[in-house]
């Protein structure tokens, strides 16, 4: 019997994946819809009887069957992108199918949960904090820390928050352990309501990700009596940026406009509906279950460095010719990842910036591509990690048109709460093209009478860059939240390392 694996994850079935599965099928294979193993050059990617295949189409069954096709890539775990991985939290990828009660027990689900439950919640916490896990959404923050604030806190009820709105450029993560591995993020969540005395849960998803958000209510229904007090609901958003904000994501839970809250109060001490409420990432969750396991959390704590402890799945995209998902410990280098692991970029130019972080990350130059891959040494240059994206430009970029876009983007998403944000931005612009633009078209858009006074006073080019150094220091200290206050990174990265991007067109 022909057993053929293939997975459902949507960046397969956007490449095919469901053609090819039908084709197997109608020659009377037996097809298996798993998780996706993260090699997306590959997609779609299948597996035959041990042996793994890549890009494959219709075309190519016949000689797969027949052992004459040139696409085989041997037994998929031993490829190389694949066997220098350390993965925890995708250890599981391409292996399993994601609605599988009985895949998902046979690799260790719900010993996490089974575990905590043998705990005190202060003891559970405790693991956690132990095992030096940090936020995987953005500003690093210790889990522990959160979970312990919340359990501490006073409230007539508390809540467990996923946010799965992820809206970063170039980041999939998320997307894919919500379709490929959905139990995982459940049992995280069970055992962060067990730790912080929480009833209630929600997951909220983005509404660009159908597959996910069908996925996981299919999941959560099967698991209801496996994390039974602990009741999980899925709250869809509607595609605004801000609300992957957490704040701006509890009013959106709440049916309010997805607008920002000042803190203090922080979510731990009044978030969801005025209770304390634990708010973490997917991937946050995702390692909670491996920290949970009998010595998970010095396991955990194990890999990695300095203060940037367990492994990250980082996402390689943009110009790159080996795209896709590489979860390894802190501390591998940038030229590591786009040349070693990601092949170079995809149309064999030299790699001229990468961007970390998503659209709010720091442009990276390529000097700075030995900088090991952790929190501190990212802060220490004005840089981010954020969620894991790894954003590829070759050398025909245009850092300026660069800088633009991270400010019109702010300008777009901002949900206007605060000036820094809501008008630095549009400023932001207004001075970058004013920059860019040739010395005649400066004057003659200033004698325009109608201009506003920016325009008419004459400012030289130098006074315009000066000024928006200030801009972005304003937009970096006095905003409400990241989206204001990450915009400057990649303007003044890309103004500092790509200066001659910013010379007016001729």
């Amino acid at each position: 019997m022909t057993i053929v694996r293939i997975s459902d994850d949507a960046l397969a079935l956007a490449c095919g994946a469901d053609t090819v599965a039908n084709a197997f099928a109608e020659i009377g294979c037996t097809v298996e819809r798993t998780s996706s193993w993260g090699m997306h050059w590959l997609e779609p990617l299948v597996e035959v009887n041990g042996t793994g295949f890549g890009t494959v189409t219709p075309d190519d069954i016949s000689a797969i069957l027949e052992n004459c096709s040139t696409k085989s890539i041997g037994k998929i775990a031993d490829h190389p992108f694949i066997a220098r991985q350390q993965r925890l939290s995708f250890a599981r990828a391409g292996r399993t199918r994601p609605l599988s009660l009985e895949d998902y027990e046979a690799t260790g689900g719900w010993a996490g949960l089974t575990r905590a439950r043998s705990l005190m919640p202060d003891a559970v916490v405790s693991e956690v904090t132990l095992s030096g896990l940090r936020g995987r959404g953005g500003a690093g923050f210790p889990a522990g820390i959160k979970w312990q604030t919340v359990a501490g806190a006073a409230g007539a009820r508390k809540y467990v928050v996923c946010n799965a709105d992820e809206g970063d450029s170039g980041t999939f993560a998320d997307r894919m352990l919500m379709e490929g591995d959905p139990f995982q993020l459940i049992e995280g969540m069970a055992i962060a309501a067990h730790a912080v005395g929480a009833t209630l849960g929600y997951i909220y998803v983005r509404s660009e990700y159908p597959h996910a958000i069908a996925k996981l209510k299919a999941a959560i229904a099967l698991a209801a009596e496996i994390i039974a007090p602990f009741q999980i609901e899925v709250r869809v958003g509607a595609g605004a940026y801000v609300c992957g904000e957490e704040t701006s994501l509890l009013n959106s839970i709440e049916g309010k406009r997805g607008e920002v809250r000042a803190k203090p109060p922080l979510p731990a001490h009044s978030g969801l509906f005025g209770c304390p409420t634990v708010i973490n990432n997917v991937l946050t969750l995702a390692a909670i279950p491996h920290i949970l396991i009998e010595g998970g959390a010095a396991l955990y704590d194990s890999h990695g460095i300095a203060r940037s402890k367990g492994t990250m799945p980082i996402q390689i995209a943009g110009n790159v010719k080996h795209g896709g998902l590489f979860e390894t410990a802190f501390g591998i280098t940038l030229h590591a990842l786009i040349y070693d692991i990601g092949g170079g970029t995809a149309s064999g130019r030299p790699v001229k910036a990468v961007q970390v972080g998503g659209p709010l990350g720091a442009y990276i130059h390529p000097d700075r591509f030995d900088l090991p891959f952790c929190y501190e040494a990212y802060a220490g240059v004005d840089a981010l990690i954020g969620h894991g994206g790894v954003t590829v430009f070759d050398d025909t970029a245009d850092m300026g048109r660069m800088a633009r876009f991270a400010m019109e983007f702010c300008a777009a998403e901002s949900c206007g709460k605060c000036t820094p944000c809501r008008i630095g931005s549009t400023r932001g612009v207004e001075l970058i093209d004013r920059i860019c633009a040739p010395q005649a078209t400066v004057d003659a858009v200033a004698a325009l009478p109608q201009m506003h006074n920016a325009a008419k006073s004459a400012r030289s080019r130098a006074e315009d860059i000066a000024l928006l150094g200030d801009l972005c220091e304003t937009m970096k200290d006095a905003s409400l939240c990241a989206l204001g206050g990450f915009t400057p990174y990649p303007v003044l990265s890309a103004l500092q390392h790509w200066p001659e991007d910013f010379e007016p067109e001729v």
